[in-house]
C-alpha cells in the first residue's frame, strides 16, 4: 500500500501548515502561537477532545474510533532552536534569533495531516491520542508531559514518533529493535588556582595548565576504561579561562557531554571523570569541583513495536525502503521518557541529503509530509482494526 490516497491529496495543505509554522518558531515551552495554530486546526477537523496546557503549551487531542478498544499515542514535537536562519526562504522565520532548524515544524504538520484523515475516516477501534509536545530541545517537555499524567490520564497503551533524517533518501524509514538514540549528560569542571602576573608563574597556581591536563586525561576513558564493544562518547566542548595575555587567571572551567546507552557504562564514565579530576587537581595543586547533570535517558524501542512499525513503514514506502536494524546514533531525544512509560517505537524518515539538523540553512522537505502522515494513520488502523474488518 503506497501513501494513503486521501493524505496524498492533502499535500498542499500539509505543506501550507508546515511553512506557516516555519515562520513562527518558538523555544522551549513558550510555544503559544504554535499551540494555538495546532488547536485551531484540530477544532476544524472535528476531533472529539482537545486538552491543552500540558508542559505549559502541550496538547493532547483525542479521536474516537469505531467501538471499544485501546488507546494508541502519536507524538510530534513543536519547538524550535535559538539560531538565526540563513536560508533565503519565502517563509523564513519572522522571529529573530529563532528557527525551525530540526524539522519540528514538519513533524507537527505530519501529525496534523494524520489527525485530519483519522477524524474523517475513523477506520479504527478504540481511540488515538495525538500528542503535540513542546520543549524537546531544552529541558524535556516529554518528561514533563509524562509526569503530568498524559499516559495514565488517557490510558495510552503504546506510543510512536517520527524524526526526519537529512542523511537518508527521501521517503525511506529506519529504526531498530532496541536503543536507537543515546542518553545525553552534561558535565562542568570548575578549577580554582591562584592568579597573578604571567611573568611570575612561580608565584601562582595555574588552573589553565591543570585544565589542559584534565582534558587530555579525559580522553583516556573511552580508549582505556570502556569495553570497546560498548558505545561511549566523552567530548570536551568548552574551556573558559583568563582575560588578558599577561595574567594567569584564578579559575578555569571545562564543559562537555557524555553519551551512553548502558547505565553501567554511564556510571563508570562518571566515576572516572571524578577520579581524573581529583588526581590532576592534586598533581597541579589546584582545587576542582564537578557539576554533573544527567540528561535525557536513551531512547529504546521495544522489539515487538519496532517490528510492527517496520511492517507499517514497508506498506507505505516498500520493503526495500525500510532499514529495520539501523545503527544507533549518539544524539538524544526526550521521546525516551514516553518510551520508558509505554511500549512503542521511534523511527527516522529520510528527507534527502541536505544541511543537517541544527544547521542555519536546514529546511524540512515538504515532499515527505504525506509519507509521515500516512505512517501515523496506518499505524493506528493496523494496530487497532475495526472489528470484523
Amino acid at each position: 500500500m503506497p501513501v494513503v490516497n486521501r493524505i496524498a491529496a492533502m499535500k498542499e495543505e500539509i505543506t501550507a501548515w508546515r511553512q506557516h509554522l516555519h515562520t513562527i518558531p518558538e523555544l522551549g515551552r513558550d510555544c503559544h502561537k504554535t499551540a494555538a495554530f495546532v488547536a485551531e486546526r484540530l477544532r476544524e477537523f472535528g476531533v472529539d477532545e482537545i486538552h491543552e496546557g500540558f508542559a505549559t503549551t502541550g496538547i493532547v487531542a483525542i479521536i474516537n474510533g469505531q467501538g471499544e478498544g485501546p488507546t494508541i499515542g502519536l507524538r510530534a514535537d513543536m519547538d524550535a532552536l535559538p539560531m538565526e536562519e540563513t536560508a533565503p526562504l519565502e517563509y523564513a522565520s519572522t522571529h529573530p534569533g529563532k528557527m525551525h532548524a530540526c524539522g519540528h515544524d514538519g513533524h507537527t504538520a505530519m501529525l496534523l495531516g494524520a489527525a485530519k484523515y483519522l477524524a474523517e475516516t475513523r477506520k479504527f477501534s478504540g481511540r488515538v491520542a495525538l500528542i503535540f509536545q513542546p520543549d524537546e530541545e531544552d529541558t524535556g517537555g516529554g518528561e514533563a508531559m509524562v509526569q503530568e499524567g498524559v499516559m495514565d490520564k488517557f490510558d495510552i497503551g503504546q506510543v510512536y514518533a517520527i524524526h526526519n533524517s537529512p542523511v537518508n533518501k527521501a521517503g525511506t524509514f529506519s529504526l531498530n529493535p532496541g536503543p536507537i538514540m543515546a542518553a545525553a549528560d552534561e558535565f562542568s569542571i570548575h578549577i580554582t588556582g591562584v592568579g597573578g602576573h604571567a611573568a611570575r608563574p612561580h608565584a601562582c597556581v595555574d588552573p589553565v595548565v591543570a585544565g589542559c591536563a584534565m582534558v587530555q586525561a579525559l580522553q583516556s576513558i573511552v580508549s582505556r576504561n570502556s569495553d570497546p564493544m560498548e558505545q561511549l562518547v566523552i567530548s570536551v566542548t568548552q574551556i573558559h579561562s583568563g582575560t588578558a595575555h599577561n595574567v594567569i587567571p584564578e579559575s578555569c572551567m571545562i564543559n562537555g557531554t557524555v553519551r551512553t546507552f548502558n547505565k553501567d557504562v554511564q556510571a563508570m564514565a562518571v566515576k572516572r571523570i571524578r577520579e581524573i579530576m581529583a588526581g590532576q587537581a592534586a598533581s597541579y595543586g589546584v582545587t576542582a569541583e564537578l557539576d554533573y547533570k544527567y540528561g535525557y535517558p536513551p531512547t529504546i524501542n521495544r522489539p515487538d513495536n519496532a517490528a510492527f512499525a517496520a511492517e507499517v513503514a514497508s506498506e507505505i514506502a516498500g520493503e526495500d525502503a525500510v532499514d529495520s536494524n539501523v545503527t544507533p546514533v549518539m544524539g538524544a531525544e526526550d521521546f525516551a521518557y514516553m518510551l520508558e512509560a509505554r511500549p512503542g517505537a521511534y523511527l527516522f524518515l529520510g528527507q534527502g541529503e541536505g544541511p543537517m539538523c541544527h544547521h542555519p540553512q536546514y529546511n524540512f522537505n515538504d515532499e515527505i509530509g504525506p509519507v509521515g502522515a500516512s505512517f501515523f494513520a496506518r499505524i493506528v488502523e493496523r494496530a487497532q482494526p475495526v472489528a470484523g474488518s
